[in-house]
C-alpha cells in the first residue's frame, strides 16, 4: 500500500511533463481547456482505472476514502468537469424535479401560500444542481398529460401541492414507484412522504383567542372540503366551541373554498342571517381579507362589532385596514423540508414513509382587538 501512495504522489509530482504531452503546441491546459481532458486523463495520473474514476465521479458505488482522495487531488489537478449528459444519460438521472400544482391557475397566481413555498422549495435545493420545473394540473386532460411526462422520466421527483379529494390519476402517478413528496397530507389512502402543519391546533388557537377577547357568536368561512386541511381546520373550531361550552351552530359554518370572491358572499350571508356574529375565523388570510371588506361595507366596526381572524401568516394579513390577526405557518421552511424529504427518498427508497408536521403560531393584531385584551391585561395587573 505504501509504495501505490508513493506511486500516486509521484505520478502528482510529474503532472506538468503529464500534461504537456497532452497538449497541443506545447501549451499547458488551463481550466478552460478542462473540457479536453478524460476520465482515462484522471485516471492515469490517480494510478486508478477509468472505471474507478467514474465510481468517484458519479458517487454510485461505494470507494475507500484513500483512493477518493487520490482521485479527487488529480481531479482537482486537471481541472476535469465531468460531461453530467453523459452520466445523466448512464444513470437515467435528470437532475430536475417536478412541483405539480394541482389549482387552477386563476387561483394559484394569487394565492400568497405558492410563492413563499416555491422559494423554500428552491432554497432547500441551493446546494445541488438540482432544477425545477413548474408543471400545471388544474384539470383531468392536464393531470393525465403530467402523468405521462412524469412516467417518461423527465424529472426524478414530484413535489404535489393542492392534493383535491380522491383522484384516481394521480393514485396511479403514486403507485408507479415515481419518488413524490406532498404538500398536506393527501386525500387519498396512501402510504407517501408528506410535509404539513398542524391545522387543527392552529384552528383552536384562533377560535380560542376569539373566545378569550369575549366573542360568543363564531362564524368560520371554510376551504374546500376535498382537503384534509380544511377538515382539520372545522375540527379545530368545533374543539374550541365545544371545551368553552358554546354551541356549534352548523349555520355559522360556511364554504368560501379559498376563494376570495365566494368568501364575500359567504360573508355576506352570515351578516345576512347572523346579524348578531361578534366573531369570525376564516382558514385563510385572502377568505379574511375578502370578509373584512364585506364587513365595513356593511357599516360594522372591526373589532367593535365583529373581530376577525385569518390563517396562513402571509403579507395579505399586514395590508388589510385594520391588520389581520393570523395564524402563522412555517411556509418556507415547509418548502425547505419538502426539498430535503425528496433528496432522501431518491437517496434512500426503501426506507419507511416520512410525515413532518410544523406547528402554527398566532401573530396577534387589530382585527381581533387583540391591543384592547393586551391593554385590559395591564389594568388588570
Amino acid at each position: 500500500m505504501a509504495s501505490n501512495n508513493g506511486k500516486s504522489k509521484s505520478k502528482l509530482g510529474q503532472r506538468r511533463a503529464y500534461v504537456t504531452k497532452r497538449t497541443h503546441n506545447g501549451r499547458r491546459p488551463s481550466r478552460l481547456d478542462s473540457r479536453t481532458v478524460t476520465l482515462a486523463d484522471v485516471g492515469k495520473l490517480a494510478g486508478v482505472s477509468p472505471s474507478t474514476v467514474s465510481r468517484v465521479v458519479s458517487n454510485t458505488i461505494p470507494v475507500s476514502p484513500k483512493v477518493r482522495e487520490t482521485v479527487e487531488r488529480a481531479i482537482a489537478e486537471l481541472g476535469y468537469v465531468p460531461n453530467r449528459a453523459a452520466r445523466n444519460l448512464a444513470t437515467s438521472q435528470t437532475d430536475s424535479f417536478g412541483i405539480v400544482i394541482s389549482e387552477p391557475v386563476s387561483q394559484w397566481v394569487s394565492d400568497p401560500f405558492i410563492a413563499p413555498l416555491l422559494f423554500g422549495i428552491a432554497e432547500g435545493l441551493s446546494e445541488t444542481d438540482i432544477q425545477l420545473i413548474l408543471i400545471m394540473a388544474s384539470t383531468r386532460r392536464d393531470e393525465e398529460r403530467v402523468q405521462r411526462y412524469v412516467q417518461k422520466g423527465h424529472v426524478d421527483g414530484v413535489i404535489l401541492v393542492g392534493s383535491h379529494g380522491s383522484d384516481p390519476v394521480l393514485e396511479q402517478l403514486v403507485k408507479s414507484g415515481v419518488p413524490m413528496v406532498f404538500s398536506g397530507r393527501p386525500a387519498i389512502d396512501i402510504d407517501v412522504d408528506y410535509v404539513d402543519a398542524d391545522h387543527r391546533n392552529g384552528a383552536r388557537t384562533a377560535v380560542n383567542h376569539l373566545i378569550a377577547g369575549g366573542r360568543r357568536r363564531i362564524a368560520t368561512i371554510h376551504g374546500t372540503l376535498d382537503m384534509p386541511s380544511s377538515h382539520d381546520k372545522l375540527d379545530g373550531y368545533r374543539d374550541a366551541l365545544i371545551a368553552s361550552g358554546l354551541p356549534y351552530d352548523p349555520t355559522l359554518v360556511v364554504a368560501g373554498n379559498y376563494n376570495p370572491t365566494v368568501a364575500a358572499d359567504a360573508m355576506r350571508a352570515l351578516l345576512s342571517q347572523h346579524p348578531d356574529i361578534d366573531g369570525v375565523f376564516a382558514a385563510s388570510d385572502n377568505m379574511a381579507a375578502a370578509a373584512i371588506s364585506v364587513i365595513r361595507d356593511a357599516g360594522l366596526r372591526i373589532p367593535d362589532d365583529v373581530a376577525i381572524v385569518g390563517y396562513d401568516g402571509t403579507p395579505v394579513a399586514m395590508a388589510t385596514r385594520p391588520m389581520l390577526t393570523t395564524i402563522s405557518q412555517p411556509i418556507e421552511a415547509m418548502g425547505r423540508a419538502m426539498a430535503q424529504l425528496l433528496l432522501r427518498r431518491i437517496a434512500h427508497p426503501d426506507d419507511p414513509t416520512s410525515h413532518i408536521i410544523f406547528t402554527t403560531e398566532l401573530i396577534a393584531r387589530d382585527s381581533s382587538g387583540a391591543l384592547d385584551q393586551n391593554a385590559s391585561r395591564a389594568g388588570a395587573t
